[in-house]
This record gives C-alpha cells, structure tokens and sequence, in this order.
C-alpha cells in the first residue's frame, strides 16, 4: 500500500451498452491534496465518483481509496470517505438539525464528535436550523451536504461538481471552507465544469468523453500551450467570427467571454489582418496577445487528444 496516496486509479473503464462512459482512465490523489476534475457535462466526472466511492462497479481496471481496493474492500471504504453527489440527496422534509442527526445516527456517531470539524460550516446554516432542508437557498443547501458529507470525520472527501447552480459568493464562501478542510488534512476530489475553479485546485485533470486529456498544476497545465493566442473584438462579433475561421494563418476561432480568442500560426501578422478587416468594413476593432488560460487548453486538447497531450 502507497501510503502518499489517498486514491489511485489505474485503467478504469466503464461502458452503458455502447457508449463508452470511462476509457482507461488513470490518475492519483495524494493525502491532503485538492484535487480538480476539470470537464464538461457528459465527460464522465459522475461516473467516476460513483466507482470510487463504490456505488457501481467498473468493467475493466482498478481502483483503490485509502489503499483499499474499490471491488473487495468497499465497506470498509465507505467508512472513511464522504460523498456529496451533484444532485441535493439530502431530505427535504426534514429540518437542518435532523438531517445532521439522521447522518450521525447513520455512521453511529454524534454531533459532538464532528463539531470542531464542521462548526466552522454549520455557524453560518445555523440561524436555518429549523427549516426544512427543501425550503433552503441553494447556497445553504451546499454548506449543509457538506456538513452532512463531514459528520463521520472522513478523510477522503468526494465532491461532484459541489457549486452548480448557487451563486457566485456562495461558490468563492464555498472554496474557502475545502481549503480549510484541506489543512485539516482531509484529502478532496472535487469536480466541476468551471473553469475559473480549476486554479483553487493543487493539480487537476481535464477530462472529455470519457478520457484524461491531461494532469498537472493549473500552471502547469497553462504553461504547456505554447502556441500564440490573440483576443479580437469589434461592432460586429458574429461577423469576426466567421471572418476570422476564413483567414489564412488563424488556425482556430471561438467566442471567450466579450471577446473572440484566436490561436494562430507562429508568423500571424496581425498588422495585416487588422487591415483586412477594416477593408471588410469592420470596425472598432481590437486585436491584442492574451495568455492562455486553463479553458483555452481544454479547448486545445479536445481537438489533439490524449495522445498529444503529454499526460502526467
């Protein structure tokens, strides 16, 4: 047993009839690391999480949580690992305080064993506590699956894709509280589809259909593109769109954020191609080098693939 590592994975592969959910997947997770699932809808982050935390089987390959294996330990697993599923799994018609003494009960523990744990969490649901659980906003319904998730002191702690659909203070207020936890020494894997979150991770994996198109730092993985990027903007976006993907030396176009973002070819001439655009009859056009960030290389590793995309 690898004592630095709270969760390996080796070969992981999942298939609902024909589609392939997983493909080969392979990553680590080291005690007291923060770890991120970077990926869009559909990229398989949920069927991940529900192998590791044993609520399915996977058919093909290993994984292990704790250094117990996935398929022959998983009770023993789920006496040390919290969930919080992407979907609100709590009871609604129950109040905050009896969905916490519900869970405790389950784990045959008690509030007072978990409180230095998750007081830090459960002073800020507190003036809630007698609300029914349905009846919360969707900021405080996250604070209370965590400290539903935290009850039996785990420590490795699961989170699929924890901030969607809340606010965006609630999901800064929420990041704050994983990097509390992380000092605490609890071991996180997180996902998510945004982007901007990847940067509160030590290290992250981009996944797409099934498959890791890369592991490192979120510097590490931005560093790694190496080809120039410009950001384009002017009157008429939906027509610079098109007359960028038409323009010899712009090897791909797409709308990011207020602005379009071109990579191109080492010898682009953005001189030349500003005048061009103005001869089309565009204007007010802005054309400016912009560092790439970990959304642009997602974007990048969609089209190369795995193969290309110097896995760690």
């Amino acid at each position: 047993m690898d004592t630095l590592k709270a969760i390996e994975i080796r070969g992981l592969t999942k298939r609902y009839g024909s589609v392939v959910a997983l493909d080969r997947i392979r990553l680590e997770v080291y005690r007291g690391e923060l770890f991120g699932l970077i990926g869009p809808d559909g990229a398989g982050k949920t069927t991940l999480f529900r192998l590791l935390t044993t609520l399915i089987d996977p058919d093909e390959g290993q994984a292990s949580v704790n250094g117990m294996d996935t398929a022959t330990e998983y009770r023993n697993i789920r006496k040390t690992i919290g969930y919080m599923p992407g979907r609100f799994s709590l009871y609604p018609d129950l109040t905050v305080d009896e969905n916490l003494a519900f869970f405790a009960a389950l784990f045959e523990t008690n509030l007072h064993d978990s409180r230095d744990l998750i007081d830090p969490i459960y002073r800020q649901i507190k003036p809630f506590r007698t609300r029914r659980a349905g009846k919360l906003s969707g900021g405080m319904k996250q604070k209370l699956a965590l400290c539903c998730a935290l009850i039996h002191r785990p420590t490795v702690l699961f989170l699929d894709e924890p901030t969607t659909g809340v606010d965006a203070v609630s999901r800064s207020e929420f990041w704050d509280m994983l990097a509390e936890l992380k000092a605490k020494e609890i071991s996180i894997l997180v996902s998510t589809p945004y982007m901007d979150e990847a940067n509160r991770c030590d290290r992250i994996a981009l996944i797409n259909e099934g498959r890791i198109l890369g592991i490192d730092t979120p510097q590490g993985i931005v560093t790694d593109f190496d080809t120039p990027l410009y950001a384009l903007n002017g009157s008429d976006m939906f027509g610079l769109l098109k007359a960028a993907r038409r323009y010899t030396g712009i090897r791909k176009c797409y709308p990011f954020g207020q602005t379009h973002h071109l990579v191109t070819d080492a010898d682009f001439d953005a001189a030349r191609f500003t005048e061009s655009l103005t001869a089309e009859g565009f204007s007010s056009i802005e054309l400016y080098p912009v560092e790439a960030g970990i959304e642009d290389v997602f974007i990048q590793r969609m089209e190369n693939g795995p193969e290309q995309s110097h896995i760690g």
